[in-house]
């Protein structure tokens, strides 16, 4: 129950998360009890919180970390670290994803207000995403600045790509990935299709695998923010490095990687 593994059905309708063994059941009620010992003794490092303005807030998501969870807990995902973070408690709205292999920026939104905003933008690509990203091969052959517009799952995706470094010692490059749509796993898949995977990426690519990880960090977001009505942006690798820090979400040299 602490870990959000079991969930209570109303006969009228309706449904939620039970935490403690205090509701009082009634006549037709449905108790879900979903256990697996493997994903409920999991344990991820904490959330960040880059960012609060009240209304939404900006978290640094660590490698491993579920956006939101699932039927079988919720214990390693951001919203549930978010909504324990804030005394009182806030309201946890999710308006965009990023992969539970994937580090880096996320909004949350804390009001229903600030949430449909957000997500209308989002839906309008009005939200700038820029990620960092390692792949396997000197991906400069394709130009040093290029555009992936493959559909994905029969929808249009748009994925826009320039590189910064390349080491031919472990032939491997680093560029910063611009997405104009949010397919599944779009990166990712257009990458790999292009067949230059990204580096440690469980599910795509052959020759990619790497002990870090999944080299993919969300490591900028800007928008017109709803509630100052002015251009705002949240970087991870500038915010750090203002105050003299390592950054684990900020891909460097590729040797550092292995």
């Amino acid at each position: 129950m602490s870990k959000g593994a079991v969930r209570l059905h109303r006969t009228g309708g309706g449904s939620r998360r039970l935490r403690r063994a205090t509701a009082v059941l009634k006549t037709g009620d449905r108790l879900e009890i979903h256990y697996d010992a493997g994903l409920l003794a999991r344990t991820v490092p904490p959330a960040e919180l880059v960012a609060d303005h009240e209304s939404y807030s900006v978290w640094n998501k660590p490698a491993g970390m579920l956006s939101q969870g699932t039927a079988f807990g919720d214990h390693c995902a951001l919203t549930r670290q978010a909504e324990c973070h804030f005394t009182p408690r806030r309201p946890i709205y999710l308006v965009h994803r990023l992969d539970r292999e994937a580090c880096g920026l996320m909004l949350l939104a804390h009001r229903r207000r600030i949430a449909a905003a957000f997500t209308e933008m989002f839906k309008q690509h009005r939200v700038d995403k820029h990620y960092r990203v390692m792949v396997r091969g000197n991906i400069e052959v394709l130009g040093a600045r290029g555009v992936f517009d493959q559909p994905l799952d029969g929808r249009p995706a748009h994925t826009a790509y320039r590189v910064l470094d390349y080491d031919s010692g472990c032939d491997c490059s680093i560029l910063e990935a611009h997405t104009r749509t949010g397919r599944r796993h779009q990166i990712r898949r257009h990458l790999d299709r292009a067949r230059f995977p990204v580096m440690g990426d469980p599910r795509y690519g052959r020759g990619n695998r790497n002990a870090a990880g999944l080299q993919l960090a969300a490591i900028r977001l800007a928008f017109l923010c709803p509630v100052m009505n002015r251009e705002v942006a949240f970087e991870l690798g500038a915010r750090k490095a203002e105050r003299g820090e390592e950054d684990p979400a900020f891909i460097r040299h590729p040797s550092s990687a292995f």
